[in-house]
């Protein structure tokens, strides 16, 4: 049995600039982070003696003879991907509810590669990981999706990534950065409820990114300069009004990354005590983002109940596993 465990991300800034669409062109950056909650796969060989030859449970418990009959498009396809014939049952557990902006997706993709690599005695680096997790899910798989997601969960820690053309990356970690943890702390993660697609999202803006929308993406490249520079040497409380920035910049790329009923919360936030924020993944729907002074979180919590909170921290580590033990 395999036990994998890979972290979920925060984006800041940059996205929309790690489509390959866009950083083959142009080139891109982003810089993410990623946090203390994790997203767990079990994997294990299935005796021949069950009536089922692959068993898969996440929201449904599908028990099947062929890999064709799974349901589940990431399993089904990452199984005919690494071309694995053996018997498995496969467990997805969560720490955040999926589809909510929080790289869900690709951490699930990380995290199970990681196990099969691990069920199959493969060494692979995390890196390794994070580009064949792009791959999968760009060339195999058909989503669009950024590149960003994929390498921040599997590697892990608070890293500027530049995206060069030719599907080249370059990671630049800030974990010596000493206004990391100050940053940590004036930090809100709140949850809408509502569950959305980030593909589905992207599809109405991502065919747009080199035309209608090149000059919003150009700003968001810009902030993650801007980002940079205010944890090296400025203000902190610039990094919540720099959020602010990137939210508007982030509604113009098409009218489903936000609604009536997100724009109310976000009003509402920063009346009372947000300095900015924004919503995270691909829009519509799912987590937002908070730039709250440290001293000012209780009431602002308070004053907000219908929000759920979520009290995290930043994390160094990436997709590991937790658990190993092959003997049959």
């Amino acid at each position: 049995m395999i036990i994998s465990k890979t972290p979920y991300r925060i984006s800041f800034f940059g996205g929309g600039s790690d489509y390959p669409s866009w950083y083959n062109k142009y080139s891109g950056a982003v810089l993410s982070t990623s946090i203390n909650k994790h997203l767990y796969i079990t994997c294990r060989v299935l005796p021949k003696f069950f009536e089922h030859k692959f068993r898969i449970v996440w929201s449904k418990i599908e028990n099947v003879q062929n890999i064709k009959d799974i349901e589940h498009p990431t399993v089904k396809n990452l199984l005919n991907f690494l071309k694995i014939k053996q018997g498995l049952e496969i467990h997805y557990d969560g720490d955040l509810p999926a589809r909510s902006g929080m790289g869900s997706s690709s951490a699930f993709t990380v995290g199970l590669i990681k196990a099969l690599y691990s069920l199959l005695n493969k060494k692979i680096s995390n890196i390794q990981i994070g580009k064949k997790a792009i791959f999968f899910e760009q060339n195999i798989m058909k989503e669009i999706v950024g590149s960003q997601d994929q390498l921040i969960t599997a590697v892990g820690g608070f890293n500027k990534i530049i995206f060069k053309k030719n599907n080249k990356f370059k990671l630049h970690n800030f974990k010596k950065e000493k206004n990391i943890k100050k940053l940590e702390k004036n930090l809100v993660l709140i949850y809408t409820g509502i569950k959305r697609t980030a593909h589905e999202i992207a599809k109405t803006y991502a065919n747009k990114l080199i035309t209608t929308n090149k000059s919003f993406i150009t700003d968001m490249v810009d902030h993650v300069k801007a980002g940079e520079d205010i944890l090296k040497k400025g203000n902190i409380d610039d990094f919540g009004k720099l959020l602010n920035a990137a939210w508007q910049a982030k509604k113009k790329l098409s009218n489903s990354i936000s609604n009536e009923s997100i724009d109310i919360l976000y009003e509402q936030a920063l009346r009372k005590g947000a300095l900015g924020g924004k919503l995270l993944g691909a829009g519509g729907g799912g987590f937002f983002l908070f730039y709250v002074r440290e001293e000012d979180k209780n009431s602002f919590i308070k004053s907000n109940k219908k929000m759920i909170n979520i009290p995290f921290k930043f994390s160094h580590g990436g997709s590991e596993i937790l658990f190993k033990d092959l003997k049959r």
